[in-house]
């Protein structure tokens, strides 16, 4: 048995700055934006742990008030696109909307799409053409949905919630 080391960690170069990735990284522009669309593929029937990490992160701006003392994500509008066949992407689409909608974030009707393969495995989108019009379909009336919403909630946008 060989005695344990300790880890070696690199340090960084002078003035080198730190690289962030992932999820989370992207807080003030989506503050800055009137629409989120979230796209997260189906795995296992269940959102992406990359796509659960943004919403865990984003559930930090429940808590959060603008100078209106509104929720931060008010008057924004959200959707979901979700890579993969039909096979859990209904219940990937409502865990991603039902989080956005405890967040704050308004979420206009039909606000989704995803691949429409059928449930199962099958073959790869690019290797068929078949539920291309379908997605493109449901893909344009949900961006018609998220512009009109947004369009509407910067006409008139959301009260306070009552305390």
């Amino acid at each position: 048995m060989t005695p344990r080391t300790a880890p070696r960690t690199r340090t960084p170069r002078a003035g080198a700055r730190r690289r962030r990735s992932g999820p989370g990284d992207g807080r003030a522009k989506i503050l800055d934006a009137q629409i989120l669309v979230v796209a997260a593929p189906t795995w296992v029937g269940h959102p992406s742990s990359w796509a659960q990490r943004a919403l865990e992160r984003m559930d930090a701006m429940i808590s959060e008030t603008d100078d209106q003392d509104r929720p931060v994500a008010y008057d924004r509008v959200a959707g979901v696109v979700v890579a993969g066949n039909e096979d859990g992407a209904h219940h990937v689409i409502s865990e991603i909307v039902g989080g956005l909608g405890d967040i704050g974030f308004t979420i206009p009707p039909q606000a989704w799409t995803y691949g429409n393969q059928g449930p199962g495995p099958g073959p790869d989108d690019r290797d068929t053409d078949h539920g291309h019009d379908w997605s493109a379909s449901t893909g344009r009336a949900m961006a018609g949905n998220l512009v009109a919403v947004a369009r509407a909630l910067a006409a008139n946008p959301l009260p306070a919630p009552a305390s």
